[in-house]
């Protein structure tokens, strides 16, 4: 089940509103910084290829509990003290409304915090600085590919591939038929198949709180 949409548009005019948000242009600027310094630093060494290739491989799996046990988290109440954080409000609000562009980006105050912690934590874990900024290159652009097509989707782009009209509604049916399941956005199939969170669709009942993750109000 997906909602109906407007009137299409074309790929560059997505990517001229996507462009309008600071999500997109703080991952960039990462990305191409990390990648200047990495190529300054050389150093090249066989893991600088496998540390790509298991970010790579993991990143559905990634994706899956960011979204399940972070975005997704359920407001809990310890004494007079509420557990919620900013991205879970806001994925709620998203749900709410998956029309709103700007809640489809990653928050602007999360930002302040996590692009210097994808940029410090691997040049802390690893011994090697390459391979410190190997890893934050890739994150940055898994980051990048993740808010590009999560954003794509919320549009009225039509796809045009199968590729990516499966991944489309994969992550639509999500939204618009039950918020259970079908938790991977830039995959269709990997991480939900793995976990258990991609039925036949036929199957699932369309879920009354889609769009009121939890039942709460805000």
């Amino acid at each position: 089940m997906t909602a109906p949409t407007r009137g299409g548009i074309t790929l560059s005019e997505a990517g001229r509103e996507f462009w309008r948000h600071p999500s997109p242009w703080c991952l960039a600027l990462t990305f191409l910084a990390a990648l200047t310094a990495r190529i300054v630093v050389g150093d090249w060494q066989l893991t600088d290829v496998l540390l790509p290739a298991f970010l790579l491989v993991t990143f559905p799996v990634s994706e899956w509990v960011i979204h399940v046990a972070i975005l997704h988290w359920r407001p809990r109440s310890v004494g007079r003290l509420t557990l919620d954080s900013l991205l879970a409000r806001k994925h709620r609000e998203h749900h709410r409304d998956p029309r709103r562009i700007e809640l489809i980006f990653i928050p602007r105050q999360t930002l302040l915090w996590l692009i210097p912690a994808a940029v410090a934590v691997p040049l802390l874990v690893f011994s090697r600085l390459g391979l410190g900024l190997t890893a934050v290159v890739f994150l940055a652009g898994l980051g990048l590919v993740y808010e590009w097509t999560h954003y794509l989707i919320h549009t009225d782009y039509k796809p045009k591939s199968d590729v990516y009209r499966a991944i489309w509604r994969n992550h639509r049916r999500h939204h618009f038929k039950n918020e259970n399941y079908w938790f991977t956005v830039t995959s269709t199939g990997t991480a939900d198949r793995l976990l258990g969170t991609y039925p036949n669709q036929a199957t699932v009942p369309t879920s009354p709180t889609a769009k009121d993750l939890h039942g709460v109000t805000r």
